[in-house]
């Protein structure tokens, strides 16, 4: 009875010791355990090759190695890769979205990527503009889209749009750029009484609040955001070897399905 009771009191006495650390290892196992299933959840939906959101697309898309019609990168004699768009025949374009702000200097930026991008695609691509003006950090931001939407009323939208983004820094921090403005819709030979009246029009305020609107249910939080197909194009690979991966895999979509 005492060599039993002695046994007895040294796994006590050697559980309350090393309680602690095992204690300490449990949680590590377990903060391990839903790390990964956190991980997982947050890198299920996207492909980082492609940068955008994949839980719709095809097999084939996703998995470089199984389509043959896929873009394949060129090798430059500087050393760049450069995306080329795969040799596929669809029935229609694909269509690309951008929510954008005119005084927004990333949009800017990405201004001659996008018709760069348009220029390569010709008829396999559709560019849809949408205004989402952020007007707490941009103070000319909401009458640049007016001015857009008020030459669109003349059909002259795409023509000043691209003065708005050529010209971004002439006018960005004019304290009313309206003059300005009106001096681009003289170039482009609209009737300045319509574009000014337009401009302060109800109509063309609705349309951008329909815009903003949209954006807004679609999860755009920030300028520029850009959808390939209603897919979402991540804002580090809203560039143009993002843009063209995105299209392609968009083009091989169409082409498969």
């Amino acid at each position: 009875m005492v060599a039993r009771y002695r046994t007895s009191q040294c796994i006590l006495d050697l559980m309350k010791r090393y309680l602690p650390f095992i204690i300490i290892v449990l949680a590590l196992v377990a903060a391990i355990g839903i790390f990964t299933v956190m991980f997982r959840k947050g890198t299920g939906g996207t492909d980082s090759n492609l940068g955008l959101n994949n839980s719709n697309l095809p097999a084939q898309v996703v998995d470089k190695g199984s389509a043959p019609a896929q873009a394949t990168p060129n090798q430059s004699t500087s050393g760049s890769t450069t995306i080329t768009k795969p040799n596929v025949k669809i029935s229609s374009p694909v269509i690309l979205e951008e929510y954008g702000d005119y005084q927004c200097p990333p949009c800017g930026e990405l201004y001659p990527e996008l018709k760069q991008i348009e220029h390569e695609y010709g008829d396999q691509l559709r560019v849809v503009f949408h205004q989402f003006p952020l007007t707490k950090i941009h103070k000319n931001a909401m009458i640049a889209a007016h001015a857009a939407e008020a030459a669109r009323n003349q059909n002259k939208f795409w023509e000043m749009h691209d003065r708005l983004y050529r010209n971004q820094k002439e006018w960005a921090g004019q304290e009313d750029p309206r003059p300005t403005f009106i001096s681009y819709a003289r170039q482009l030979n609209l009737k300045i009484d319509q574009f000014t009246s337009d401009m302060d029009s109800n109509q063309v305020d609705q349309r951008i609040s329909a815009d903003i609107q949209r954006g807004t249910v679609a999860g755009v939080t920030g300028t520029p955001t850009v959808f390939i197909d209603s897919q979402m194009l991540r804002y580090e690979a809203t560039n143009l070897d993002g843009l063209r991966r995105g299209i392609n895999a968009m083009l091989v979509r169409r082409a498969t399905s």
